[in-house]
């Protein structure tokens, strides 16, 4: 477990189809909306041969084509039309020629559709089409970019139904000056200091009440992740640290997160401390709770995190070390499809943009963590620090979970505008 001690810790700014596997280890948590969990990649086209050819055979049912003769059709029709409209449609353009008994032809009758017409007309609907959708997801996808760019690191919102301590951790009755005085300061301080990795969500009419989303910071295996904590202020606050509970899906991404969302550290006195570790009402804050949570818990190396893992040194500290933290790296993608799926209210713009925008570099690390680099040893998808990265050689287990993940990743990603994302698609 971890001390965290508020009095030399600072904090560093970085500035820098696998769904369905996946689902078998998150469990469902109670915030944000329900979203459609089906993969639009992933549906079941079977039927899909046998409509198109009924389709199409109902379109010439009424057309009078003289026996032998072929009529073209084109595939390029509109999704919305009715089945009368399309007939009499096509029974306008398709025209047919037969041979007259003197080896001419009569005007009236062509085997073909006008190609000239017809194609031209046809493709110059398509094409305005295309054009029209593109323009539209061009403008979705610069109005997820403006809104995470605009996205505020501190706000107070009004909707709090949501919160784990919503209904079970009513604050009684009027709220003491002091209390509320107390509060409104943390408030201030967050909205003045907070760094860009960290967001917090106040509600005006549960001052009790705070959520916060915590960036993975880079260099560790939780990097370019999104980590949801509630917050709640008891009436004794701050003679007592707040309560936090960390969403985690089921998943143990960490010795001090608990998969009941219990967090585990010396200041919010959950675990052993000595001194300013611990929670000291007079000078703690909420800032260095969600500072220590990000720099002391979502480390590089969190297998030592564990009581009692330090007596792990040498070759063998390191070959278990890096085992946990490719274990934790599966289990950080596992979060990202999770919150991507499921956003936390109040900070669906955050999800949105944060993996439009890092996309690529997640997916890049993918591949060069199952190429042999170390979890952990890339910023932004490049080797951290400049240096080149020890290369391993990964188990075949962490390959096959990391390509299992990927692929629905990529599948999410694309969903809200991240591009240049199928290259790394792994065979199944």
């Amino acid at each position: 477990m971890v001390n965290s001690s508020t009095s030399d810790l600072s904090y560093h700014d970085d500035g820098n189809d696998g769904e369905d596997a996946m689902d078998d280890d998150i469990e469902d948590t109670d915030y944000g909306d329900d979203i459609d969990d089906d993969d639009e990649c992933m549906s079941d086209n079977s039927g899909d041969d046998d409509f198109d050819y009924l389709k199409m055979q109902a379109q010439f049912d009424n057309v009078d084509l003289p026996p032998g003769v072929e009529a073209s059709f084109s595939w390029l029709q509109p999704s919305a039309v009715s089945s009368s409209s399309t007939t009499s449609n096509v029974a306008a353009q398709v025209n047919v020629t037969t041979s007259s008994a003197d080896g001419g032809t009569s005007a009236p009758v062509n085997p073909h559709p006008s190609k000239e017409k017809f194609e031209i007309a046809s493709s110059s609907s398509s094409l305005a089409n295309v054009e029209s959708r593109s323009h539209e997801k061009d403008e979705s996808e610069d109005e997820i970019l403006k809104k995470y760019k605009a996205f505020k690191a501190f706000d107070i919102v009004e909707d709090y139904s949501d919160h784990i301590y919503n209904k079970n951790a009513e604050v009684v009755g009027q709220p003491a000056k002091a209390w509320t005085k107390k509060v409104q300061d943390e408030w201030r301080i967050l909205e003045k200091d907070l760094p860009d990795t960290i967001f917090v969500r106040a509600y005006e009419a549960r001052m009790d009440l705070m959520r916060a989303v915590i960036v993975g910071p880079q260099g560790t295996p939780y990097h370019d992740g999104l980590f949801v904590f509630d917050i709640y202020f008891p009436p004794k606050y701050p003679e007592i640290p707040p309560i936090v509970h960390y969403y985690s899906g089921g998943l143990r991404i960490n010795p001090n997160l608990y998969e009941s969302g219990k967090v585990c550290l010396s200041l919010l006195n959950t675990w052993n401390g000595e001194g300013s570790e611990k929670w000291l009402p007079g000078n703690s804050t909420m800032l260095q709770v969600l500072v220590s949570i990000q720099a002391l818990i979502l480390n590089a190396t969190p297998f030592y995190n564990e009581p009692g893992y330090e007596r792990y040194t040498g070759p063998e500290g390191e070959r278990r070390c890096n085992e946990y933290s490719e274990n934790v790296f599966i289990m950080s993608l596992k979060t990202m499809m999770y919150t991507l799926r499921r956003p936390p209210k109040h900070f669906e713009d955050l999800v949105a943009g944060h993996f439009r925008v890092h996309a690529y570099d997640i997916l890049e690390s993918c591949k060069a963590y199952m190429e042999g680099a170390q979890v952990g040893s890339l910023v932004k998808g490049k080797p951290l620090d400049g240096k080149i990265f020890k290369k391993m050689t990964p188990s075949p287990t962490f390959k096959a979970d990391v390509a299992k993940m990927v692929n629905g990743l990529i599948s999410n990603f694309t969903r809200y505008g991240a591009r240049d994302c199928e290259k790394f698609r792994c065979a199944q």
